[in-house]
């Protein structure tokens, strides 16, 4: 069994999101160490939002060592994203870093364009990025991060889901990050825990549209619930750090490690039955949605 850390060994806080992964202490955990690929994305090519860092990075490598060549986006974050790319292709994959602010529908355009112009195709595409600025009170959000909110987490998903999908075919896939806030909320991420709502209202009708359409696209989502990733010390003080996780019935945080295996799941041909779906990792919380 593996001897996951119950809380961070170091409340150090970050003030720049979406956060810098090699300050964390400990690093999240990639990819579990005995973990053996077995071809399951062999001769895909996924883009992943958000993939420098993360989940984003663990779903990347974790794609990686199933066969598939990978295409990540970022923020900022060049360091990370360079060691998420060194990852990639330790595993014996292609891997293109391509920053973008997806707060510029442009730059969404060009995302695409970039990685069918190396790959010819786009087989999978994982909409993971995102932001939270907690605030104590409704009247405390202001105008400026409601938008940016919304355009990153949501907006920016649904841009870059359009520009994407007329380059899919049969049998290929869509992946969305809820959160587990989408469903019982979060009282100091209000602006949040709505993108979160809306993005699990657009995997479910995408889905349906899709299906109604008879094109093989499959849509699903993955809802985390406290995982450590750069976000978390980018976005909350040290005091909520020594208590990140512990609310869960598991008494931990989760790994990044612990998730990315849902969205290979979803990527795969064994969930060639599911679309519309999302699959809660949030440390044994029932949530019933």
């Amino acid at each position: 069994m593996n001897n996951y850390p119950e809380t961070p060994a170091s409340t150090e806080t970050q003030d720049h999101q979406p956060g810098v992964q090699t300050r964390m202490d400990p690093e999240p955990e990639v990819i579990k160490a005995d973990y053996q690929g077995s071809n399951k994305l062999k001769g895909k090519v996924a883009l992943i939002t958000g993939g420098d860092s993360g989940i984003g990075r663990s779903i990347a490598v974790l794609f990686a060592r199933e066969g598939a060549d990978i295409a990540i986006c970022y923020l900022d974050e060049d360091q990370d994203a360079l060691d998420t790319k060194k990852m990639v292709e330790a595993e014996g994959q292609r891997c293109l870093m391509i920053q973008c602010d997806l707060q510029q529908p442009e730059e969404i355009k060009a995302l695409v364009t970039q990685t069918l112009d190396a790959f010819k195709t786009i087989n999978i595409l994982v909409n993971n990025a995102g932001v939270q600025y907690p605030q104590e009170h409704i009247t405390d959000i202001s105008p400026e991060q409601l938008a940016k909110t919304f355009q990153v987490n949501i907006f920016a998903m649904f841009q870059l889901t359009q520009a994407v999908i007329p380059h899919m075919q049969a049998g290929d896939n869509i992946i969305n990050t809820t959160s587990i806030t989408s469903y019982h909320g979060h009282d100091t991420l209000i602006d949040y825990s709505s993108t979160k709502g809306a993005i699990t209202s657009f995997t479910r009708s995408l889905s349906t549209n899709l299906l109604k359409n008879k094109t093989g696209i499959r849509v699903n989502g993955v809802a985390p619930g406290p995982i450590w990733t750069p976000l978390i010390p980018s976005s909350f003080s040290a005091e909520e750090l020594e208590d990140f996780g512990k609310q869960t019935p598991m008494g931990r945080m989760g790994q990044p490690s612990e998730v990315a295996p849902a969205f290979l799941f979803l990527a795969s041909d064994e969930a060639s039955y599911i679309s519309g779906q999302v699959i809660h990792v949030n440390g044994g919380s029932i949530i019933n949605g």
